[in-house]
């Protein structure tokens, strides 16, 4: 592995790149979280596909850094990639209700009577 780090990139026309020292397996690694490769006269470009919304783009791109990371990759990841906190007026979880609780289902099947 190289001391320098894998950036992963939103570039100035929106398409979410990788640049760096990327090996074979750092390759799979961003293959399995949806990048594409595409081989060009100077090695290869690392991309996201098009259109498919900045919210996929920032969870793909995230989660391929949390993968790379994992297996001790040094990532730069671009601030604009992190994805969307949640609101933070987010609503309150649902109060459980007496009825809600675990019961057993009311006896509606007829009994059979010993003989």
């Amino acid at each position: 592995m190289s001391d320098e780090p894998i950036r992963i990139t939103r570039g100035q026309g929106g398409e979410v790149d990788v640049e760096g020292p990327v090996d074979g397996f750092a390759a799979s690694v961003l293959q399995r979280a949806g990048f594409d490769t595409y081989p060009t006269l100077r090695g290869v470009w690392i991309r996201l596909p098009f259109d498919l919304g900045r919210t996929w783009e920032n969870e793909h791109a995230t989660w391929a850094a949390e993968m790379l990371t994992a297996a001790r990759y040094s990532i730069d990841l671009d601030p604009d990639l992190h994805p969307t906190p949640p609101a933070a007026s987010a609503p309150s979880a649902m109060r459980r209700t007496k009825a809600m609780t675990a019961q057993p289902p009311p006896s509606t099947a007829p009994r059979r009577s010993r003989r």
